[in-house]
């Protein structure tokens, strides 16, 4: 092993971003990979429970909605998230202003 490094000393070959490393972009995360093959298996009891509260006419409001949303989401994939533009239709303008301002000592 290296010499320890002092408090001041710059650690140069040490971090960062290195090319090459890790997942390539597309390549399957093999940690995830299981637990998602796991919670697949029980999909079947996943949209049974959110019928239930769906049909549950003693279910709180909030969780009819939510097991409501959940299934349409699933069945139909999520709603699109539109955008309004200007009052004309058109895109919508973003203006950035910085503004410098000195102070002088007196």
């Amino acid at each position: 092993m290296g010499q320890p490094l002092k408090v001041n000393q710059a650690k140069s070959n040490r971090g960062g971003k290195r090319e090459g490393a890790g997942r390539p972009k597309g390549a399957p995360n093999k940690a995830t990979a299981s637990i998602r093959e796991i919670a697949r298996l029980y999909t079947d009891d996943a949209v049974n429970a959110l019928v239930r509260v769906l049909t549950d006419g003693s279910a709180p409001h909030a969780a009819v909605v939510s097991a409501a949303n959940s299934i349409l989401d699933r069945g139909y994939g999520k709603a699109a998230t539109i955008v309004q533009g200007d009052e004309d239709g058109g895109a919508v303008k973003f203006a950035t202003r910085i503004e410098l301002v000195g102070v002088r000592p007196e």
